[in-house]
C-alpha cells in the first residue's frame, strides 16, 4: 500500500510526513520525534476521534493526501537541543573525493617515493601536522605571494620554496591517495644541490639526512612566510632563545682576570646528544646543553679549552628534538649511526632546562595543572565508581564497597535531620551529603583551581601566544629512521591523532592516543605502544625528530587554551 503525505504542524512549523497505512501509532511518533527531537510519551497528536494512541492503525484512520495534524509536546531537557538538520544529510559514497578526505577521521594522503624521498615524504607530513602552519600557509597563498611559476621557483630571485609548499599540502587536503611531490623536492634541489646528489651506485639519487631537509625547510619558512611586522611563523611559533655563558676552564686563566662571556642565541631545536651514559632524552638535552670548545685565550694568548652552558630563556610553542645518532667515521668515510637505545616520554617536562627568571614564571604554573589533572582524575575515578555501584560517593579512594552501610545511613540521615529533643534542644547530627552535592562541591573545587591558574599565569608571558606557558610539552609527531647508515635506510613519519575533548567533563574522545603511521604511500593507524617502541636499540625503526607541542592549559570555562 502507497505511502500517504500528511502535513504536520508543530510550534509554527509545518513537517512534511510520509505515514506508512501499514504502520501504528507509535511508529509514526517516532518518526516525529526524529524530526522534532519530542519524545513519543511527551507527544498529543490530535486526529479524527481525538489524541493519536500507540496502538491505532495508521491506516484505519481516514488519512488523505497533504491532510493537516496537529502536534503539541516539547522534548525533555535531555532532547531539548535536538533539531532537523538544517541541511540534507550526505554520505560519504555520496561525496566528492575532496568532500570525503576532509572528514572527521579520514585517512589522511600520502606520499609517494620519487626515488630515494623518504626523507623527505617523512618531514613534510610531520610539519603537515601543525594547525597554525596551515593557516599561515593558507594566509600567504591569499595575499598571492604563493602564486609564482614553477620556472620562478626554480632558481630566478632567489627561489621560493613556500609556494610549492601551499600547492602540495591543498592537494593533499584533496584526497585520501598518495600524492607525488614533485614540483616541490624539483624546487627543494635547485635551492639546496646537496638533495639533487647522486646515488654513488650509479642509479637515481642518493639518500639525504631527514633532519638536513627538516633544517632547511624551517630556514626557507622563516625567511618567507612572514606571521607579524616584526616575527615571522617559525620566530613566533618553533624558535627559542638560550641564554649561555661561555668560561675558561684553566685557572691561570681565571686568576689573570679573563672574565665569563654570556650571550643570548636563538635555537629552533634541541640536540639530544648520545654516548654510552644517555639512556634517556633528558639527559640527551641536558648534554647537549654543556659543550668543551677550543679558542685562542686573550689572557694567555694560546689556544685553550672552555665550557659553554646553556639555559632556554623562551620556549616556543612547538619544540623540535633531534636525537644526534649520526656521526662521521673516518675508517669507512661514511655517516654512521649509534643505535643506543634512548627513551623519550610522551609528555615532557622542560622546566629544569630554562633559566632561573623563566623557572620562576613556569613552575607555578606547571604545578597548578598538575594539581587541576589530579582532581579531575579523582572526580572522574568517583564517576565511575558511581556507575557501578550508584550509593559509593567515593569517600575512599578505591573502594566500591559497605553497600548496606551507606544505605541505612542515608536513611538514618534522613530521620535525624531537625530531630528534636524532649528538652527541646535540637540534637546534634551528622549530616550525609548526596551525590549530586558531594560531586557539585568537587566541581567547584576544580573550578576555583583553575581560576587560581588563569592568575598564575605571567601576563607578557599569556600575550605570547606562540610561546609554552607551562614547560610541559605533549608528543605530537616523530621522524624514524631504519638502518645502520644515514646513506642509506629507510624514514617514515608518525603523527599523533588530534582526539577531542569533552568541554564540560574534560573527557577525552576514543581518538585519544591513537597515531597514523606515514610510510611514504601508506599510511594506517597504530596504537601508542607502537611509539614507544622507537626508542632505538638496533638497526629497527628508532626515532630521529621529535615534535613537541605545548600542552592546553585547563580554563575556567571548562575549555583548553593553547
Amino acid at each position: 500500500m502507497a505511502s500517504i503525505p500528511v502535513i504536520v504542524k508543530h510550534q509554527g512549523k509545518k513537517l512534511e510526513v510520509e505515514v506508512d497505512p501499514a504502520s501504528n501509532g507509535e511508529t509514526f511518533k517516532y518518526q516525529l520525534f526524529s524530526l522534532t527531537g519530542v519524545e513519543p510519551e511527551r507527544q498529543k497528536i490530535l486526529v479524527k476521534g481525538g489524541q493519536l494512541k500507540d496502538d491505532a492503525d495508521m491506516g484505519k484512520l481516514g488519512l488523505k493526501p497533504n491532510q493537516v495534524l496537529m502536534m503539541m509536546g516539547t522534548p525533555s531537557g535531555d532532547n531539548a537541543g535536538l533539531a532537523r538538520p538544517t541541511e540534507a544529510v550526505k554520505f560519504v559514497e555520496d561525496m566528492t573525493e575532496a568532500e570525503a578526505a576532509q572528514q572527521a577521521g579520514a585517512t589522511p594522503a600520502g606520499l609517494a617515493n620519487l626515488g630515494n624521498t623518504c626523507y623527505l615524504n617523512s618531514t613534510l607530513q610531520t610539519l603537515r601536522s601543525i594547525p597554525e602552519l596551515q593557516i599561515a600557509l593558507t594566509k600567504y597563498k591569499t595575499e598571492g605571494r604563493g602564486g609564482q611559476s614553477l620556472q620562478s621557483s626554480l632558481g630566478l630571485q632567489g627561489g621560493d620554496l613556500v609556494g610549492p609548499l601551499v600547492d602540495l599540502y591543498t592537494n593533499m587536503s584533496k584526497t585520501q591517495d598518495s600524492v607525488a611531490p614533485y614540483n616541490f623536492l624539483a624546487v627543494l634541489r635547485s635551492i639546496f644541490p646537496q638533495f639533487a646528489e647522486k646515488s654513488k651506485t650509479g642509479h637515481g639519487y642518493a639518500q639525504q639526512d631527514a633532519e638536513e631537509a627538516w633544517s632547511q625547510i624551517i630556514s626557507q619558512l622563516k625567511q618567507r612566510l612572514g606571521d607579524t611586522a616584526d616575527a615571522s611563523f617559525i620566530d613566533r611559533y618553533m624558535s627559542g632563545q638560550l641564554k649561555s655563558t661561555l668560561e675558561v676552564d684553566e685557572q691561570a686563566a681565571k686568576d689573570a682576570g679573563e672574565e665569563a662571556v654570556t650571550s643570548t642565541e636563538t635555537f629552533f631545536k634541541l640536540n639530544c646528544h648520545i654516548d654510552s651514559t644517555i639512556n634517556h632524552l633528558r639527559d640527551g638535552i641536558l648534554a647537549g646543553l654543556t659543550e668543551k670548545l677550543e679558542k685562542r685565550s686573550p689572557v694567555l694568548d694560546r689556544d685553550t679549552t672552555y665550557t659553554k652552558k646553556s639555559r632556554i630563556s623562551r620556549l616556543p610553542k612547538y619544540l623540535t628534538v633531534h636525537f644526534v645518532r649520526f656521526f662521521w667515521r673516518r675508517d669507512t668515510q661514511k655517516k654512521a649511526k649509534i643505535m643506543r637505545k634512548v627513551t623519550f616520554p610522551h609528555e615532557l617536562d622542560v622546566v629544569e632546562f630554562c633559566d632561573d627568571e623563566l623557572k620562576s614564571l613556569l613552575v607555578p604554573v606547571r604545578d597548578k595543572v598538575r594539581e587541576i589533572r589530579k582532581d579531575e582524575e579523582d572526580i572522574e575515578r568517583a564517576r565511575k565508581r558511581r556507575k557501578v555501584n550508584p550509593v559509593d560517593r567515593g569517600d575512599v579512594t578505591g573502594s566500591s564497597s559497605g553497600v548496606v552501610e551507606k544505605t541505612a545511613l542515608e536513611k538514618a540521615n534522613e530521620k535525624k535531620r531537625g530531630a528534636i529533643s524532649a528538652d527541646g534542644d535540637t540534637d546534634m547530627t551528622e549530616t550525609y551529603k548526596t551525590d549530586a552535592e558531594v560531586e557539585a562541591e568537587r566541581n567547584a573545587a576544580l573550578l576555583a583551581l583553575k581560576k587560581e591558574l588563569d592568575a598564575l599565569v605571567n601576563k607578557d608571558l599569556a600575550k605570547d601566544d606562540g610561546a609554552n606557558q607551562s614547560g610541559l610539552y605533549e608528543l605530537r609527531g616523530v621522524v624514524t629512521h631504519q638502518g645502520s647508515s644515514a646513506d642509506s635506510g629507510h624514514y617514515t613519519a608518525y603523527i599523533k591523532k588530534e582526539g577531542s575533548v569533552d568541554p564540560k567533563t574534560g573527557k577525552k574522545g576514543e581518538e585519544d592516543g591513537k597515531w597514523w603511521w606515514f610510510n611514504d604511500d601508506k599510511v594506517s593507524e597504530v596504537t601508542s605502544d607502537k611509539i614507544d617502541a622507537l626508542c632505538g636499540g638496533g638497526e629497527t625503526h628508532s626515532a630521529l625528530i621529535l615534535l613537541y607541542r605545548a600542552i592546553p592549559l585547563p580554563t575556567a570555562e571548562g575549555e583548553q587554551s593553547d
